[in-house]
């Protein structure tokens, strides 16, 4: 769907992007990581259309009108309703389109509720949700999204996640952000942006190569020590250690094995499992583990 070569941005002396070579397959949520001032708004801004690259090419398999772009701070004249507001954007990007198609989507950005409330009413994150709402409401086959989930609470996260993750197959995503943890959550592929230059493009399994062993965070009503002796006496698990009174680290062998098999096994011990997730790989981690 994308495929750039040698794209470079420079202002001045200064290069804002250096010969990035991005490779989005189509169909794929594609995260682009990085630190404030990675270059990812630059990157996402000429893929957009709206900026023009200084040297190298840039390949997109889909027209301009096949394209949505939502900003990192979307804005809305305050006097429209939600309705109105994503009304308008299908009536601009799909207006042949069923009026349902409306409803339907600020319902999978959790605004069902505040759809005829004035948008000058709204708070940040509701106007983020708003944004993809009015991004995806015209059904476009690129989706370009500069960090869609940096101003939400848990749940506006979480709902704005879960959209993303359903839209794969359907569209192509690419959107960027800084928080490793939402782009390891959702995404097929991950690109590592930094000082304007790609250091890692491909699977998330292999940006953790060779870091610390990957673990789980369990948390329990009661019961840690013996839950913990159970887990330590399977042979998928490196390492248990407990963190603070109920919560455990489980180091293990193959995220894949764990995340098959860690459920059941909680499931037998007959604890009371208040949450599990993976660790959250940092971008600390990750670029030592790329630079070193």
């Amino acid at each position: 769907m994308i495929q750039t070569r040698g794209l470079t941005k420079a202002y001045g002396d200064r290069k804002a992007l250096a010969e990035v070579d991005l490779v989005v397959p189509e169909g794929s949520v594609y995260g682009l990581v990085g630190p404030n001032g990675a270059g990812k708004t630059t990157l996402l801004g000429i893929l957009a259309g709206l900026r023009r690259s200084s040297s190298g090419t840039v390949k997109l398999a889909v027209d301009p009108t096949e394209r949505a772009v939502l900003p990192d701070t979307p804005r809305f004249d305050p006097w429209l309703t939600g309705v109105e507001v994503v009304s308008l954007a299908k009536q601009l990007t799909d207006p042949d389109a069923d009026s349902g198609r409306v409803e339907e989507v600020l319902a999978d950005a959790g605004l069902a509720e505040a759809k005829q409330r004035r948008v000058g009413g709204y708070s940040r994150g509701m106007l983020q949700r708003l944004g993809l709402a009015c991004t995806i409401v015209g059904r476009p086959r690129l989706i370009l999204l500069d960090e869609p989930a940096s101003a939400l609470d848990p749940q506006g996260r979480r709902e704005v996640l879960d959209l993303i993750s359903r839209l794969r197959g359907s569209a192509t995503v690419l959107f960027s952000s800084h928080i490793l943890g939402d782009v390891q959550e959702v995404c097929d592929t991950v690109g590592i942006l930094d000082d304007g230059r790609l250091l890692f493009q491909g699977p998330i399994e292999s940006l953790l190569v060779g870091q610390a062993v990957p673990r789980f965070h369990v948390r329990l009503r009661a019961d840690a020590d013996r839950v913990g002796a159970a887990l330590a006496d399977l042979d998928w698990v490196a390492d248990v250690e407990q963190l603070g009174d109920n919560t455990l680290a489980v180091a293990v062998t193959s995220l894949d094995v764990a995340e098959t098999n860690l459920p059941g096994e909680l499931a037998a011990t007959g604890a009371a499992v208040i949450s599990f997730q993976p660790e959250e790989a940092t971008l600390e981690r990750a670029f030592l583990e790329l630079t070193r």
